[in-house]
């Protein structure tokens, strides 16, 4: 289509003569045209999930739709207006800034993985970037046409800073050439094979506009039409490539080695070089310029004008840098305290693995003993010899070792360590387990836990240790939260929803600030040293495993509410493990 295309655009230059109404409508319409396909083929690349390479196709592509709108107003003045485009023509910027995008999109070098690329302050160099081409054009140029009209003087001046922008240009993707490997360094290939034909064609087309020998339509169109193609090859190129250039990229580094901020990047260090060179273009049109006074006026204007806006920019990106910095200082210093926080932890929780070990030897010690009281108080219990006031002290012993064997038995299952194993389990046996544990440390007899078991439910699949742990951890939260506001009612309600098995634990205490945050990692209300912000997080991801969910919110009235669903067994009813206690529930111990 490439070679179609450019032979195509040759024949009809052939056929029809230099400077024909026909000839210009052709070589203007396909003119339109090119950079449209390149602009189609380079967005080819731009839905990828890194928005940094995203962000360089689409300045590229916004490059060409710079091109074409220069070139609409130029089809307009020989298409609909026939009359001859003017030789000082104020369109020309739009052909000149067509190639800050592309030098803004350089500095983005998509190849590489950013340390840490700040959008704002990107989109900031890039206005700092814009507005300085801008201000280096209207310098230059506009002097010649607004101030001291010269048309000479104007085509000269035009070509020098377009030359000079292509040139950056070309070098910069060279650059980005020779410094790149694999799939990019081909890309590049394509995109500087396409810059330096692009200079090349601007630099015929420019002398030959001044020499008056240019016409649209001729032989001098075909380096430029080709340069707008071989953009398109190039998006092309990179689209099939695409696999190998989402590939992470080579780190950013700097000469020390360490990963660089994106505030360093090209695009950042031009615009300050942009705010810094003002006084230089000040003082060459006062001291060293022969030009004319009207134009040395104008350009002293001009740079006094653009001053402030950079400045303005400059100190708009400072404010910025500063803002994120504050809050990039906070993160790390709240990195740190968590850090600390969960060394402590560690620490603590190494102290309970060893007291958890010393307690379990001591439980299988109490077993043996608790094992003789009860065989010794069944046999009393019926012993039809005794009195009744003797068998009736016998079975309140009895009951009581049964009740201390099953408390026994919940802390070895809550103490071990072993992988999740998922069972049909009695999710109101699992509760009644979590509270009675809890209920072994009630400090305040103001604080109490009431049940409203569902007689009826479906069993529920998975690892009873790690649900009795959820639910502990719930329960402790919320008597702890009552124990410090004198106390309240922690109530646990269990219910069938459709198809899920519920649990309700509210309570009466003051409730939660942010409830939104409870389930984030070291999120915790308590008292330094008294809650890592960790428990929550935990359950979280507990019942994320086993498929549900848990939501918090505070109460109508007061207090907090936990609602945990999880998907029920609807086959069968749940079998009980031996060391869990019996479907009834057993009552609390006297509260001191």
């Amino acid at each position: 289509m490439w070679l179609l295309t450019i032979a195509a655009y040759a024949a009809m230059s052939l056929v029809f003569p230099a400077g024909s109404e026909s000839l210009s409508t052709f070589g203007n319409l396909v003119q339109c045209v090119v950079p449209l396909v390149a602009n189609a083929f380079l967005l080819l690349n731009a839905g990828t999930p890194h928005w940094r390479r995203n962000i360089f196709w689409m300045l590229l592509a916004l490059s060409c739709t710079m091109w074409m709108l220069g070139q609409f107003e130029w089809t307009y003045y020989e298409v609909y207006a026939h009359q001859p485009v003017p030789t000082m023509y104020g369109g020309d910027i739009v052909f000149f800034l067509r190639g800050v995008p592309i030098m803004a999109a350089l500095a983005l070098q998509p190849h590489r993985t950013p340390g840490g690329l700040q959008l704002r302050l990107g989109y900031l160099d890039f206005v700092s970037l814009f507005a300085w081409w801008t201000f280096l054009y209207i310098f230059v140029v506009f002097p010649w046409m607004y101030a001291v009209p010269s048309e000479a003087q104007y085509n000269f001046n035009y070509d020098l800073v377009a030359n000079i922008q292509n040139m950056v240009i070309v070098v910069g993707l060279a650059a980005l050439w020779l410094r790149s490997k694999g799939a990019w360094r081909v890309t590049y290939a394509h995109l500087f094979g396409a810059a330096t034909l692009y200079m090349l064609s601007s630099l015929i087309i420019n002398v030959a506009i001044s020499l008056k020998r240019y016409h649209t339509g001729t032989a001098y169109d075909l380096p430029l039409i080709s340069s707008f193609l071989w953009f398109a090859f190039a998006g092309l190129v990179a689209y099939r490539n695409r696999a190998a250039l989402d590939a992470p990229g080579e780190p950013e580094t700097a000469d020390d080695g360490s990963e660089q901020a994106g505030a360093r990047t090209w695009a950042s260090q031009l615009a300050m070089v942009a705010v810094l060179s003002m006084p230089f273009f000040a003082i060459y049109a006062l001291r060293f310029s022969h030009d004319p006074r009207e134009a040395r006026d104008y350009r002293v204007m001009t740079t006094l004008i653009a001053s402030i806006a950079l400045m303005v920019i400059f100190f708009l990106r400072t404010s910025i840098a500063d803002k994120d910095r504050i809050r990039l200082l906070s993160r790390s210093q709240q990195s740190v305290e968590n850090l600390q926080r969960l060394q402590a932890q560690l620490v603590q929780t190494e102290k309970l693995v060893s007291l958890g070990q010393l307690a379990a030897g001591a439980a299988h010690e109490i077993n043996n003993p608790l094992a003789a009281i009860l065989g010794y108080s069944d046999l009393l219990a019926d012993d039809m010899s005794l009195t009744e006031r003797s068998r009736g002290i016998a079975a309140k012993i009895r009951d009581q070792a049964r009740r201390t064997k099953t408390l026994v038995g919940n802390l070895l299952s809550f103490a071990r360590q072993v992988p999740a194993e998922r069972t049909l389990l009695d999710i109101n046996t699992v509760v009644t387990n979590a509270m009675q544990l809890r209920a072994l440390d009630l400090r305040s007899a103001k604080t109490r836990v009431e049940l409203q078991l569902e007689s009826v439910l479906p069993g529920v699949r998975g690892d009873g240790n790690q649900l009795m742990q959820v639910f502990f951890n719930i329960i402790s939260n919320a008597v702890d939260a009552m124990e410090a506001h004198e106390g309240g009612v922690v109530t646990i309600k269990t219910m069938r929803d459709r198809g899920n098995v519920i649990i309700l634990f509210s309570d009466t205490g003051p409730g939660i600030k942010e409830p939104h945050r409870v389930f984030d990692p070291f999120y915790t209300t308590k008292p330094v040293g008294k809650g890592t912000g960790l428990g929550l997080s935990i359950c979280f991801g507990i019942l994320q495993e086993h498929s549900g969910k848990i939501l918090c919110y505070n109460g109508q009235l007061s207090g907090a509410v936990f609602r945990v669903e999880l998907p029920a067994v609807l086959a069968a009813l749940p079998v009980r493990e031996p060391h869990l206690v019996g479907a009834t529930p057993l009552p609390l111990p006297p509260k001191s």
